[in-house]
């Protein structure tokens, strides 16, 4: 299972949200759901996915 840890582009010590298991965009709604169902929703950009790494950069208005 491959599971990644959202960060803030802008902030890269920023943690969104750790165990991600989902990613799910709405124009610029990103709502990320973690392995054990919780969800946040933030308003942004998703300008990188490195899931080899476990990360995902979401530049955040």
């Amino acid at each position: 299972m491959c599971l990644s840890t959202a960060y803030k582009s802008n902030e890269p010590d920023s943690i969104i949200m750790e165990y991600v298991s989902r990613i799910d965009i709405d124009g610029k709604q990103v709502t990320l759901t973690d392995v054990m169902g919780d969800r946040k929703t933030v308003e942004g950009t998703v300008v990188m996915v490195d899931l080899t790494g476990g990360v995902v950069k979401i530049q955040c208005d």
